[in-house]
């Protein structure tokens, strides 16, 4: 009778251990850091297709905003896209002025240096449905703009217009997968 006891508490014991590690992995999931798959090329150079990046909430928990350079996560605002969640670079926040001339980005009249950025800036001959986006664009409060590294392939602000500050899921700070290319995101 005794084997069995100990048996039947050592199991509880287990689930007991496995039901918090549950609750804390879910915990730090939703309120902390995530991973995510990257499934495009539109970040090219900088993550490439397959890589898998982590992403922190924290700050965007405590209301802190994002700052034009980092990388994040957000919410697709296209209708209907084949991908929910992108994965853009921040070129310019709220109250900003972005313009493109000659293969170049401009924000607040001053070039952007982008060591990062694959091909020229062009603006598109078609965005999404119901969007009008012309340059100069200021950006409005409370809103990003987004655009990916690779220029010539990237459906951002400049297709689909600035994103609502809100859609933001998280930052990306490290590529983690593949082992070979884990590094911190700049």
């Amino acid at each position: 009778m005794g084997e069995r006891r100990g048996f039947f508490s050592g199991l509880i014991e287990w689930i007991v251990i496995f039901i918090i590690a549950c609750a804390v992995m879910l915990f730090l999931r939703a309120f902390v850091v995530e991973n995510y798959y990257v499934p495009t090329g539109s970040m090219e150079p900088t993550i490439m297709v397959g890589d898998q990046v982590l992403g922190q909430k924290v700050t965007l928990g405590l209301g802190q905003g994002v700052e034009p350079g980092q990388i994040v996560v957000f919410a697709n605002p296209t209708v209907d896209a084949e991908h929910d969640i992108l994965v853009k670079r921040v070129i310019a926040v709220g109250g900003q002025t972005v313009d493109l001339r000659d293969g170049k980005v401009y924000v607040d009249g001053v070039e952007l240096d982008e060591p990062y950025a694959a091909g020229l800036t062009y603006e598109f001959p078609q965005q999404a449905p119901g969007v009008s986006v012309r340059f100069p664009y200021t950006v409005p409060e409370g809103y990003v703009w987004v655009m990916g590294d690779n220029r010539g392939i990237s459906a951002d602000s400049r297709y689909f217009g600035a994103v609502p500050e809100r859609n933001i899921i998280a930052i990306a700070f490290v590529r983690y997968w593949p082992l070979d290319r884990i590094g911190f995101l700049e």
